[in-house]
């Protein structure tokens, strides 16, 4: 069954990814003509966004919204080459 919430019910909700790590909150949402284009995150201090005021998350990106919001993992950036640790050579 689907249920529907006012937007003012999700501002504020955590946020997480669809593989359990907290994100950080939910602190806007994009309307594009009356519907929902994405979401602005605001995220926890020691993630790779930090320095970023929100983080937009396009809408279909999200997994589920009840009592926390949930995302998918593919919404997270994949670390550039040289920010990954060194790798064994075989």
């Amino acid at each position: 069954m689907l249920k529907i919430k006012k937007i003012s019910e999700i501002i504020g909700k955590k946020v997480f990814t669809d593989e359990g790590n907290f994100f950080g909150e939910v602190e806007e949402v994009n309307l594009v003509n009356n519907k929902i284009e994405g979401w602005r995150i605001r995220v926890k201090a020691n993630n790779i966004f930090s320095g970023a005021r929100g983080v937009i998350i396009p809408h279909s990106y999200v997994r589920s919204i009840g009592d926390v919001f949930v995302i998918s993992q593919l919404a997270m950036p994949v670390q550039r080459q040289e920010e990954l640790p060194d790798m064994p050579s075989e």
